[in-house]
């Protein structure tokens, strides 16, 4: 069944039936030895390697908007390498999601042979943004995780770079 404007070729996930592929889904996971509300908070959290304080306040922030307006307000304090890894660092965040979680695996196979896009306005890196000629890396990276989850091979996450995760 198609949502908004999902269709026979395309799943645009942020709002309706695939939600769960959206950060801001409420599916817990465990990472780094902690549990995350969201995938939005592990994420964030990541961003400031050698911070603790500051992860502490984006892990335990009460919703994936807050972690979010958390780690904005305070980027000036990002890890310096954090352009370079947080490719990497969101797919395995997102392979521990779907990991965890047999429902998103689920969602995220039903999806079929569609092209994955992140219907959102305002983030032209993640989604494909206002003029919808963003880069859609969150769509790409579960389009690779899909193809690996059906491959029945786990993808080779640490010895992934930035280059080889390219759509």
């Amino acid at each position: 069944m198609n949502h908004g404007l999902d269709n026979d070729h395309q799943v645009f996930f942020y709002e309706q039936d695939f939600y769960v592929l959206s950060n801001f889904s409420a599916f817990t996971l465990q990472w780094d030895g902690r549990r995350f509300d969201t995938s939005e908070a592990a994420y964030h959290y990541e961003k400031f390697q050698g911070r603790p304080s500051l992860q502490e306040l984006i892990r335990t922030a009460p919703s994936a908007h807050e972690a979010f307006w958390v780690a904005r307000n305070n980027r000036r304090h990002a890890r310096p390498d954090w352009d370079d890894c947080r490719l990497v660092v969101m797919l395995e965040i997102l392979w521990a999601k779907v990991s965890q979680h047999e429902y998103v695996r689920r969602k995220l196979l039903a999806t079929g042979d569609r092209q994955l896009i992140e219907n959102s306005w305002r983030d032209s890196f993640w989604g494909w943004g206002e003029d919808r000629k963003g880069e859609n890396w969150l769509g790409a990276l579960w389009m690779r995780l899909r193809g690996n989850l059906r491959a029945g091979d786990p993808p080779p996450v640490t010895a992934w770079s930035n280059r080889w995760v390219q759509p």
